[in-house]
C-alpha cells in the first residue's frame, strides 16, 4: 500500500465506508475561506455609528449644516451664471439633504440599538446587585433579631448589683440579726454608674 492510503486509513474510524469525510481536527483553527463580500468588524462599525449619531445630535452639526446650506444657496443665486452648479429649484441640494437623511436615520437607529443593549445589561446588573443587597439586608436583620433575643437573656450590671445587694442584706440579717451597716451605700445602690448604659 502507498503511504497516502495508509494515512487515509488511519484517519477514518474503524467500520467507516469510503464515502465518509475525513476527521476534522478540533485542536487546530480552520483555514480562512476566501469571501467575495468584504468583512468588517461589527463592533468597530457600531462605535463609528455611535460617534456619527452623537455628532448629528449636537448644535455644532446644525450650525455647520446651516452654514453649508446658506453658502450653497448664496453661491447658486449670486455667482456668475457659468459658475453655478445648482440653479433655483436647488434639486441637487435637495438630493444631498435626502442622501444625508437616508444615511443618518439608520446610523442613529443602530446607535440607539447599541445603547438599548447596554442599558439592558446595566439593568440586569443593577437587578442582581439589588437582589444581593436585599439578601444581605435580610441576613443582617435576622442577625440583629437573634442578638436582641440573646441580649434579652443576658444579665445586666444593674440586675447583678441588685441581686448581690439582696444577698448581702440577707447575709447581714442572718449574721447580726439586724442591718447595722450596708456593704454598698444607698446612693450607689439606687443610681446607676456613669459608665452604665
Amino acid at each position: 500500500m502507498t503511504p497516502e492510503r495508509e494515512s487515509t486509513r488511519e484517519r477514518t474510524p474503524a467500520g467507516a465506508t469510503a464515502a465518509t469525510r475525513p476527521r476534522v481536527r478540533l485542536d487546530q483553527p480552520r483555514a480562512p475561506r476566501r469571501r467575495l463580500i468584504p468583512e468588517w468588524d461589527p463592533e468597530a462599525f457600531g462605535r463609528l455609528s455611535e460617534r456619527i449619531a452623537r455628532f448629528l445630535g449636537t448644535g455644532r452639526f446644525i450650525v455647520w449644516m446651516t452654514v453649508v446650506i446658506i453658502l450653497w444657496v448664496v453661491w447658486n443665486v449670486f455667482a456668475p451664471h457659468a459658475l453655478r452648479f445648482d440653479n433655483y429649484p436647488f434639486i441637487f441640494l435637495t438630493l444631498m439633504l435626502s442622501l444625508q437623511a437616508s444615511y443618518a436615520a439608520p446610523l442613529i437607529l443602530l446607535a440607539q440599538n447599541r445603547q438599548d443593549d447596554r442599558d439592558r445589561v446595566n439593568l440586569e446588573q443593577d437587578r442582581k446587585q439589588n437582589e444581593r443587597s436585599i439578601a444581605d439586608t435580610e441576613y443582617l436583620t435576622r442577625e440583629i433579631a437573634a442578638l436582641r433575643i440573646g441580649l434579652g437573656e443576658v444579665a445586666t450590671r444593674d440586675w447583678i448589683r441588685s441581686e448581690l445587694q439582696d444577698m448581702v442584706k440577707e447575709l447581714e440579717v442572718r449574721q447580726n440579726g439586724h442591718r447595722e451597716h450596708a456593704v454598698f451605700p444607698a446612693e450607689r445602690s439606687r443610681g446607676r454608674d456613669v459608665g452604665d448604659r
